[in-house]
């Protein structure tokens, strides 16, 4: 990865999710603008704030889309991440991370 860059990988099928009753929600169902967790897979040398397993949440819009080795992950720049959740930050949290 290359500067302020991340690579990110999503849970699931993009779109479909489960409520809390376990009911499937189809990629179809219209909804508003909705935020997306992922994992981090790797970041570039000028990421401050995240480091590979951290969960990260960012808008789906802003993202860039890559293949590799037959793996679908997403590039995002580190101004484009809403909020970062890791268990490194729980100790001495300043509070500007969830």
């Amino acid at each position: 990865m290359m500067n302020d860059r991340i690579l990110v990988k999503t849970g699931g099928p993009e779109g479909e999710r489960r409520s809390t009753g376990g009911i499937l929600i189809p990629a179809t169902a219209q909804m508003g603008k909705r935020l997306v967790w992922a994992e981090v897979v790797a970041v570039g040398p000028n990421v401050r704030n995240m480091e590979s397993g951290d969960q990260v949440l960012f808008n789906p819009e802003d993202r860039y889309e890559v293949e590799v080795r037959g793996e679908d992950y997403i590039i995002l720049r580190e101004r484009d991440v809403h909020a970062v959740a890791a268990r490194r930050l729980e100790e001495g949290s300043t509070g500007l991370y969830l």
